[in-house]
């Protein structure tokens, strides 16, 4: 059953909580540096877990995270990684935690090399999920199959994200999703 379906057989809160991500974020290409990064720390942070809790955890990454500010989450130190390991209002994964800061220093190398992430991508697609996999597996930490082809999803740069018969399906094209072009 596909994400668009599943969300329509819902209890009324879950389904506001997925709706809101599926309609507006889901598959939609990101612009910003910072939010692509978020993307990929919720992705990681998933792994093992279910997407529900991400979501409702969200704005306690931001909080916790500095709202995703590259530069900043570069430059934690081990009193920052013991917050984070600390704050239950996240994933307390040690691994997860140190992959956040660690891939916030790779995309630093990124933007100084191409001007930004963003740049960075879109330099590299088209891929297939398995190009990319091996691309991130040199670049970031903890970013496995399942990761990169849900980031990748999410962000418009690969298919998946919604079935052709989803009224969203357009929305992401009209944005620009970069695999249907």
């Amino acid at each position: 059953m596909s994400y668009c379906s599943a969300i329509e057989t819902m209890a009324p809160d879950k389904k506001a909580l997925h709706k809101r991500y599926h309609d507006h974020h889901y598959g939609f290409p990101i612009e910003e540096d910072n939010e692509l990064f978020c993307r990929l720390v919720m992705e990681i942070n998933q792994a093992g877990l279910s997407w529900e809790i991400i979501l409702k955890k969200e704005e306690s990454f931001r909080l916790a995270y500095d709202n995703f500010d590259i530069g900043k989450v570069a430059a934690y130190t081990e009193i920052d990684r013991e917050r984070l390991l600390s704050d239950p209002g996240i994933i307390r994964n040690r691994l997860k935690v140190n992959a956040a800061i660690e891939n916030a220093k790779a995309i630093q190398l990124l933007q100084k090399e191409h001007g930004s992430f963003k740049n960075w991508l879109e330099m590299q697609h088209p891929k297939t999920k398995e190009e990319w996999v091996k691309i991130f597996k040199k670049t970031f930490r903890f970013t496995g199959g399942e990761i990169v082809n849900e980031f990748f999803m999410s962000i418009g740069m690969l298919p998946g994200a919604h079935v052709a018969n989803c009224p969203v399906y357009n929305e992401n094209k009209k944005a620009g999703a970069l695999w249907m072009l």
